[in-house]
């Protein structure tokens, strides 16, 4: 197999350089230089470690190299009392604490220069700036500072590293509630890890410039209980410039504000093992564009805001009030010591928030809460605000109680009444919004309402859908170098591209992260786990690529097991084959596909013994099936599967995607299948919906469905090219038509636009019911040119008997087709004529009256889904308005007028 799979490998890179001597641009990079792919750039958007050609200054000293980095290593440690700039022509090494100045003595100005990697060796290896002197660390978008851990630089970190030094605090001299408010001047209250004290008197305090600036993998306990955090901000004032900084994988706290006044801007706070954002002491800054993500494969964390007064007294002042705008906060399933929650406002703080998203996996805890009478009163005042936000948790909100256990604040009626404050699913990939979510253009801009410190916007969450501020300067969110090795469990091979490229191969039986950065190339059948056995998630990260060499590759989640796959609309994770991967000739059926198996019922098990039930998949896939209607195999979001639906078996290709036995907690929404030999995506049995489906392309049906699916799609355009069949073909069960539970999925707000292929044994059609099933079918949209098939058509007497009798149903919905209709219902109604007997059908001319390209432009009325918890009211039919286009950003091959 192994020598089948080269040949076929050198016969693609043929064709690919006879392509580029007829005069294409095709580049092939033979990878496999010998390093396994572990020297990471010291940037995170690129970039390439200093050449070693720089002598210590004598106020450092030579350290040992760092394996693999080509640059002079030197050591600081002790206490800077004159200016000293970190040059970024070499690797610079903390050894210790390393502190800029004295308390409020021998100040001191730090400089960093743009480009410059700063790292700690040990945990007890951090950066202090004391009171009175500075940190001029400046970087730039191309070239961040960054400051790491030596594990980092060696290519030993993964997504769940943390805690492997210490961090960076600044300390300065504006107030804090722990001072005496009559003497502030006398204040110094000591910080974390024996850092120093800070707090004073001076607001507008200046402890430098950060920006461009990246923390990874810090916050060591450096005493016993007494972790750092990412940055530590202690009384630090408002004349210190904070704008485009991280803190990635802190086994403490992101950042930590005590005290001050300190503002900041565009801040991302990533993977952070507690909270995200803390503040307490009386903190009265102001935030502004914020993202916190906790840890992508549900590794340690807490909060995403976890907030104070004061823990020693609550009424303590300054209160902590501070104001923020435009936070995105994801929670994760991380079920430790501490749940991955939203946030917790306590110990009598206030705050003014708007425009914040708050939402996460199933599994985070609850996204709102406050905790104590003090923080309660101020919400009831009025002088605690939370407005034009958004939060959708499965646990949204937590209520207050007293020593009784008496309710003392409500949180979801309170949230509520807030001025534009909703639940609704914001429709995110990721942290970035879709183009449809109802976050754009709902925000309140609060530099016209409250402060002009703020910048103009009139988004809710850190994003307004179109620029992407974390671009270029960030770690681990892009396909930057954040993937250096290949993953345990998969094995480098020779790159065709200019990535490092992992193979995948065999059962996985343990959890599996497909970090961004490298290709991932598939051997043969791939499974994440065992059936019901050995379970296991595959984690994949946004902006990956995935592909099969050839047709025996393909992709598949046994029972039991999960895929958590949710790319953005700026990066959608994109399932291919090589010849995409490598510019060739691209075409249906040059890999397998996808193929998720789970526990949900199907109508070919034994009803009276569900939980034993083991259907064979098509492609030898495994087994699916089973009792559990709410079976969860996880998440596909912003997700691309291309030129797959090989023949695995004879008479059996795969689909695109396929859903066997899938139960309705998998969430899958944004999902495209491109040029697939066989059905773009087909349901054989379970109970999981779907929203905002496009299929392009299919060489059979776009959408297919057996065995008694009782699933919801909203939202699906299914657009013929070149051979095709039909948008729909649906069936109960092709053994036994009258198998239960009877296929009854619910279909709303479909486009189907056919074309004009023909042959002996298919045509491009629109929708055939047959084998028995029924459905609810609304908001339909059905069209085609000239030569295209019929548009509507039922099959079998189960299936008609079902039309007849109006359990089936087809409602505010427009055909435009040449050949509208064919058959009857029963013996006295036509098809047409049970399509016209029900509320807001119509009959149009042709294409051209219906949509213009793949918009809908029919004017036909739409059916009323108010109150309903999955559908949403959307004023047109079909799948997609020139106002509400949800394909635009992540989606190939549309074509529109």
């Amino acid at each position: 197999m192994f020598q089948l799979k080269q040949l076929f490998r050198l016969s693609l890179v043929t064709a690919a350089l006879t392509l580029a001597a007829c005069g294409g641009d095709i580049n092939i990079s033979s990878g496999g230089d010998g390093d396994g792919g572990n020297t990471p750039p010291p940037g995170g958007g690129g970039g390439t470690p200093p050449p070693a050609t720089a002598d210590c200054p004598e106020w450092a000293v030579a350290g040992d190299p760092v394996d693999g980095m080509n640059a002079t290593v030197c050591e600081i440690s002790g206490t800077f009392t004159t200016d000293r700039t970190l040059t970024n022509d070499v690797l610079w090494a903390l050894d210790g604490r390393v502190a800029v100045g004295n308390d409020q003595a021998d100040n001191t100005v730090l400089t960093i220069e743009r480009g410059t990697t700063l790292f700690g060796k040990s945990g007890a290896d951090f950066l202090v700036v004391r009171r009175g002197s500075q940190l001029e660390a400046e970087g730039t978008r191309n070239e961040p500072i960054v400051m790491t851990s030596l594990q980092n630089l060696l290519g030993l970190t993964d997504a769940t590293s943390i805690g492997q030094w210490g961090g960076l605090v600044l300390l300065g001299q504006a107030p804090v509630n722990g001072c005496d408010q009559a003497n502030l001047d006398d204040c110094a209250i000591e910080a974390e890890g024996d850092a120093g004290p800070y707090g004073g008197s001076d607001a507008n305090d200046n402890s430098g410039t950060l920006r461009y600036l990246q923390v990874r993998y810090a916050g060591y306990e450096v005493l016993p209980d007494n972790e750092l955090n990412g940055i530590t901000f202690g009384g630090v004032g408002k004349g210190t410039t904070i704008e485009y900084i991280q803190v990635h994988n802190n086994l403490d706290d992101g950042i930590e504000f005590f005290g001050g006044t300190a503002d900041a801007k565009y801040v991302v706070l990533t993977g952070n093992g507690d909270d995200s954002l803390d503040w307490d002491a009386g903190w009265n800054g102001r935030l502004q564009h914020v993202l916190v993500q906790h840890n992508t494969v549900n590794g340690k964390a807490n909060r995403g805001i976890e907030a104070d007064n004061s823990s020693s007294n609550f009424s303590a002042t300054p209160r902590s009030r501070p104001i923020i705008s435009n936070m995105t906060i994801l929670g994760n399933e991380w079920d430790g010591d501490d749940d991955g929650e939203g946030i917790l406002l306590r110990r009598g703080t206030s705050a003014e928030l708007y425009n914040f998203v708050v939402t996460g996996e199933p599994g985070m805890g609850e996204c709102f809460e406050l905790n104590d009478q003090e923080t309660v009163d101020n919400a009831d005042s009025g002088d605690l605000r939370f407005e034009h936000s958004i939060i959708h948790c499965s646990e949204p909100f937590k209520d207050s109680v007293d020593e009784t256990d008496t309710v003392i604040f409500d949180a979801e009626t309170w949230f509520l009444a807030q001025p534009g404050n909703s639940t609704d699913d914001p429709l995110l990939g990721g942290y970035f919004p879709s183009a449809v979510s109802p976050a754009l253009g709902a925000g309140l801009n609060v530099a016209n309402e409250v402060d002009t410190w703020f910048d103009d916007v009139d988004y809710i969450g850190a994003f307004d859908g179109e620029n992407d501020w974390t671009l270029d300067w960030t770690y681990a969110l892009h396909n930057d170098a954040s993937a250096i090795s290949c993953p345990a469990g998969t094995t480098q091979v020779e790159s065709l591209t200019d990535k490092l490229t992992c193979e995948l191969t065999g059962s996985y039986t343990e959890n599996l992260h497909l970090p961004v950065g490298a290709d991932y190339q598939l051997d043969g059948l791939v499974r994440i786990g065992n059936d019901n056995a050995d379970s296991a998630t595959l984690f994949i990260d946004p902006g990956v690529r995935l592909y099969g060499e050839n047709g025996a590759d393909f992709l598949v989640i046994a029972r039991g097991s999960k895929i958590i796959a949710e790319g953005r609309p700026n990066a959608p994770i994109t399932m291919t084959s090589l010849q995409d991967v490598i510019d060739a000739n691209t075409g249906k059926g040059q890999w397998g596909g996808l193929v998720l198996l789970g526990n949900a019922p199907s109508n070919k098990c034994d009803q009276a013994d569900l939980a034993s039930c083991d259907i064979e998949a098509e492609g030898d896939a495994g087994p699916y099936g089973g009792a559990d209607a709410n079976d969860d195999s996880g998440k596909l979001k912003f997700v691309r599967v291309q030129y797959a639906g090989y023949e695995v078996l004879t008479d059996n290709e795969l689909n695109g995607i396929t859903f066997a036995g899938i139960g309705d907690q998998t969430r899958v929404a944004f999902i495209q299948v491109h040029e697939n030999l066989d059905d773009g995506i087909e349901f054989f049995g379970g109970t999981v919906d779907a929203r905002y489906v496009l299929t392009t392309g299919a060489g059979d049906d776009s959408l297919d469905w057996a065995d008694g699916w009782t699933g919801r799609i909203q939202f699906m355009l299914a657009a013929h090219n070149d051979v095709a069949n039909r948008g729909i073909e649906a069936d109960n069960q092709s053994g036994d038509l009258t198998a239960t539970p009877i296929s009854n999925p619910v279909i709303a707000n479909m486009t189907i636009i056919g074309n004009d292929y023909t042959s002996a044994d298919k045509d491009s059609e629109g929708i055939l019911l047959r084998a028995g099933t029924t459905g609810k079918l609304h908001n339909m949209l059905v069209t085609g040119p000239s030569g295209m098939g019929e548009c509507l058509e039922f099959n079998s007497q189960e299936a008609e008997d079902l039309a007849a009798n109006f359990t089936t149903e087809m409602t505010y919905s427009v055909i435009a087709c040449d050949e509208p209709f064919l058959g009857d219902v029963s013996a006295t109604q036509t098809t047409e004529q049970w399509f016209l007997a029900q509320d807001g059908n119509a009959v149009a001319a042709g294409i051209d009256d219906v949509v213009d390209g793949y918009l809908t432009i029919s004017a036909n009325p739409s059916k009323d889904f108010s109150g309903d918890e999955f559908f949403l009211n959307v004023p047109f039919v079909g799948a997609a308005s020139a106002d509400y286009d949800w394909t635009q950003g992540w989606t190939i091959g549309l074509q529109a007028n």
